[in-house]
């Protein structure tokens, strides 16, 4: 591929996730409301006008407006912006680890059900259903139909290997769920976590699952820890975890697959 056709598609690729991260932000709003996420047109928040298509172009608009509603003149959070190139970061990046291959629009999914669950659970505590049930079962459809996303020529060695890592990641949580409300004697982790990571174990394997869980224990721990000394946080405040696991995911995604493999060998595995 040439350099042009180079530029030329990490263009398409950026935009794309851009317009995505704008129907993000619609989906981050409206799901846990119990809303439709196609009907009606979107509005602003503060005075309901509907939002014209030219004061709708993703992280653009934002700017052009001086980040003010053009009917109420209220402000409009950065967050939106924020999203659409996050998305529109992660597609670009997912597009060159892993190029014109069907991983790519496969973790593109990944990437967008994360950013949602990411974004509500910081908001609402909550993880929604679509995203890690839907997940649950996505994905082992999906490594059915492309049994390399998993390491497989054969959709029943996909469809195994996905359910392992499926059973891994549900399993996991659950025991280190059960086992924190037992010693705290209240609920130490949503329910909503541990079947976030079964679909992140359908997806990825049982071993994801092993670097997913230690790495995001570790970032929560660090990020809770900060949060008490910064007085943000009491000790027996309610931290989303969603998150921390969403950001492990990530990592795992952009190359923590190359550390994983590295400690293995280090180990004489």
């Amino acid at each position: 591929m040439t350099e042009f056709w180079t530029i030329y598609w990490m263009a398409v690729v950026f935009i794309m996730g851009l317009c995505l991260g704008s129907f993000l932000n619609v989906c981050i709003c409206r799901i846990p409301k119990g809303k439709s996420v196609a009907w009606p047109p979107s509005a602003c928040p503060n005075c309901n006008a509907l939002i014209k298509w030219f004061d709708n172009i993703p992280v653009l608009s934002w700017f052009l407006l001086g980040a003010k509603c053009r009917n109420c003149k209220l402000p409009i959070s950065v967050v939106y912006p924020v999203i659409e190139l996050l998305t529109g970061f992660f597609f670009l990046t997912i597009w060159l680890i892993y190029g014109l291959t069907w991983f790519t629009p496969i973790y593109a999914i990944a990437v967008f059900g994360l950013l949602l669950a990411t974004f509500i659970d910081l908001e609402h505590m909550i993880l929604p259903d679509r995203v890690t049930i839907g997940g649950m079962i996505l994905f082992p459809i999906i490594s059915v139909l492309f049994p390399q996303l998993q390491g497989e020529t054969t959709w029943a060695g996909g469809l195994k290997d996905s359910l392992i890592g499926l059973a891994a990641g549900f399993g996991s949580l659950w025991i280190v769920r059960e086992l924190g409300t037992a010693a705290l004697k209240k609920e130490a982790m949503g329910f909503g976590d541990v079947k976030l990571m079964g679909a992140l174990g359908a997806l990825f394997g049982w071993e994801a699952v092993v670097y997913i869980v230690f790495v995001s224990a570790f970032i929560g721990s660090i990020a809770g820890i900060s949060l008490i000394a910064l007085h943000r946080k009491g000790i027996q405040s309610e931290i989303p975890y969603g998150p921390y696991i969403a950001l492990a995911a990530f990592s795992w995604l952009l190359g923590g697959f190359n550390l994983w493999d590295a400690y293995l060998r280090l180990m004489g595995l």
